[in-house]
């Protein structure tokens, strides 16, 4: 069997560089261990949009990401009638803290043109009824008597209002698949790689493990939680700055309450949580790895355990309710486990590597669906330039996008970058 080009991972980023790359003529081939499209970390993120990173061309990707999600079926080239994910404007509201000051973002807002509103305690006060404005940074355990002690600050807020998330992140790698699909790629489910093949120095073929063997010149490893181990079957990954692990990650639903927060999202890495409303009623309320949280490293994701635990459910559940007296905490646990492909700096890589035909999209889960329509491109862009010559690493590929018409700097996401020291060092980059 021959292709052009095998992907290795179904989840949203796989599925938006299968599309990419069979637009661009290539004959794509993706390869994934799961029964499904978008069975992996991909089904395990709140989806959220936001656009507050720490790099420019973070918050210029996130900003022309929102336009595809709000137009999604020109994006896919699929009909309204295919059963497409909807973006939800909800806006987000985006809690002063320390480690995050407006000062390293709102420039960074000014220059891409991102609408923005700075509300003082008394306006967040007005637009979140019930709202706790007191500064309780750092985060602390519940066990520990100052998690309940009055604070003596208050902060405010940044509002975003075009933020919002996106209705159903499994379907929006379902979608991307399709439009795959009527592209020309092939999508090879329940199939592992067990081997990546060189030849005369580059990529030359993977095998199964049912035994097919591909020919190819071309691998994209988006295998999210497992990125780490096809890197090691390609044997690259020595010349990276920086390091990338899995971690797992719970995400907790709470039935109702959703008017807490008049519908809209909010990040508060004050208390160490963010929380957004669901379709149909309920919240969603993740974490946001505070220091006095122990971070689930594992080895190997395919041992995790699939059941949220108590402990961490009232973890973050007590912590949205600190902040928003108008929750109330359910007894009885309920959410979703997943495991993330973490980098040092919660940064994603999007590059080639030191073996020729081998390129990455790795590091991408926690804060990288809302990127996805723009990751496929990204790794055109890259695969491009490389294939015909041009070296990445000293003349970085640049992506123009369509709608904002800004032009997007691809080394902030080079495996060879120096970490990034002004990341919040948290799931929000």
């Amino acid at each position: 069997m021959h292709s052009d080009a095998v992907i290795v991972g179904a989840g949203v980023m796989g599925t938006s560089i299968a599309l990419e790359l069979a637009r661009s003529g290539r004959s794509t081939v993706v390869i994934d261990k799961a029964r499904g499209i978008g069975h992996g970390s991909t089904s395990a993120s709140s989806a959220i949009m936001r656009f507050n990173f720490s790099t420019l061309a973070g918050v210029a990707t996130a900003w022309e990401s929102r336009f595809h999600w709000e137009n999604w079926a020109e994006h896919t080239g699929l009909p309204d009638s295919a059963g497409l994910v909807r973006y939800v404007r909800t806006g987000l509201a985006f809690l002063d803290v320390d480690i995050a000051p407006r000062a390293l973002y709102l420039p960074l807002f000014d220059t891409v043109g991102v609408p923005y509103e700075e509300w003082d305690t008394d306006r967040l006060t007005a637009e979140l009824p019930g709202i706790d404005t007191g500064r309780h940074w750092p985060p602390k355990r519940l066990a520990d008597d100052a998690f309940w002690a009055p604070s003596a600050e208050n902060l405010g807020a940044v509002y975003t209002p075009d933020a919002g998330y996106v209705s159903d992140p499994q379907l929006a790698a379902a979608n991307l698949a399709d439009a795959a699909v009527r592209q020309g790629a092939v999508f090879m489910l329940n199939r592992a790689v067990t081997k990546v093949v060189r030849h005369s120095g580059r990529v030359a073929a993977v095998l199964l493990d049912d035994g097919t063997r591909i020919e190819t010149g071309i691998v994209v490893n988006a295998a999210g939680p497992w990125s780490g181990r096809i890197n090691e079957l390609a044997g690259v990954g020595d010349e990276f700055t920086v390091s990338l692990r899995p971690l797992r990650q719970e995400v907790h639903h709470l039935p109702g309450g959703a008017e807490g927060t008049t519908g809209m999202c909010v990040a508060d890495i004050d208390l160490g949580v963010y929380l957004r409303s669901e379709v149909g009623g309920g919240l969603l309320i993740g974490g946001t790895e505070p220091e006095c949280d122990p971070l689930q490293w594992v080895d190997d994701p395919d041992t995790v355990a699939p059941d949220v635990t108590k402990a961490v459910f009232e973890a973050q559940a007590t912590r949205a309710a600190r902040r928003l007296s108008t929750l109330t905490v359910p007894n009885r646990p309920r959410g979703v486990v997943g495991v993330y492909d973490v980098t040092d700096d919660w940064t994603p890589i999007y590059d080639k590597t030191d073996l020729p035909g081998y390129y990455v999209a790795i590091g991408t889960s926690g804060n990288q669906f809302k990127n996805a329509p723009l990751v496929g491109g990204f790794l055109r862009s890259i695969v491009e330039q490389t294939e015909n010559g041009v070296d990445h690493d000293r003349h970085p590929a640049v992506f123009k996008a369509p709608y904002t018409g800004h032009t997007i700097d691809l080394s902030t996401f080079s495996r060879l970058r120096p970490v990034n020291d002004k990341s919040s060092g948290t799931v929000l980059g």
